[in-house]
């Protein structure tokens, strides 16, 4: 089979997209160029489809283990490794790790939330409910790299936000929450990166229309 021909696979098309990245950052690529790429790259299903928005990119080159080669041949002794868990937690008392390719993810219920959480997030939908969550701490940490997704946080009443440490490329990044100092039984904080995506952090819509009732 021709090497270009061969089937790619979210690591691929992840990496692929940095290098776009660079490209934007470097000024070879305006960002509507960027985003027809983009859709190119997420559309793609083989290594030639990948190729193609890369080939007049000077000094922009995929890293060696994604140069297209002959696929190797089976061996029946092989046996498969088992695939790492979607969300691997550090350990107890550690950061949990979330972490979403071309996926959707949703934290919701009664789920346990560590003091850190990180997210690490391409292309994904990404939905963290903390309204019913077990907190281990008032302060919850929410540390951001991510590209291409839209990232929702529902927080309870009395809960506050802060997203003053996010930084956006190309992307929004909103509260409806009250900010400031913790003084409830949760106060969130984000920081990290957004590349084309959103980040918004608010209150149930129930919530939220009772407030505009009231007056609040």
């Amino acid at each position: 089979m021709d090497p270009k021909d061969l089937r790619v696979s979210d690591a691929e098309r992840e990496h692929v997209g940095e290098l776009l990245q660079r490209a934007v950052g470097q000024g070879m690529l305006s960002l509507g160029e960027f985003t027809e790429r983009m859709d190119t790259v997420l559309a793609a299903k083989t290594r030639g489809d990948l190729n193609q928005v890369l080939v007049d990119l000077p000094g922009i080159q995929m890293r060696p283990e994604y140069l297209p080669q002959a696929a190797p041949a089976f061996l029946p002794q092989q046996q498969a490794t088992a695939a790492a868990p979607a969300y691997p937690a550090t350990g107890p008392g550690g950061p949990l790790v979330l972490k979403g390719r071309l996926s959707s993810l949703t934290r919701k219920g009664r789920w346990e939330v560590a003091p850190v959480l990180r997210l690490d997030t391409f292309a994904s939908s990404v939905n963290l409910d903390f309204t019913e969550a077990v907190m281990q701490t008032q302060v919850v940490r929410i540390e951001v790299n991510d590209s291409f997704s839209s990232i929702s946080i529902l927080l309870p009443a009395e809960a506050t936000a802060d997203i003053n440490g996010v930084e956006t490329v190309a992307s929004s990044a909103t509260t409806r929450v009250r900010g400031g100092a913790p003084f409830g039984p949760l106060h969130v904080v984000v920081v990290g990166k957004i590349f084309c995506g959103n980040l918004n952090v608010t209150h149930p819509f129930g919530m939220r229309l009772r407030k505009f009732i009231n007056g609040a």
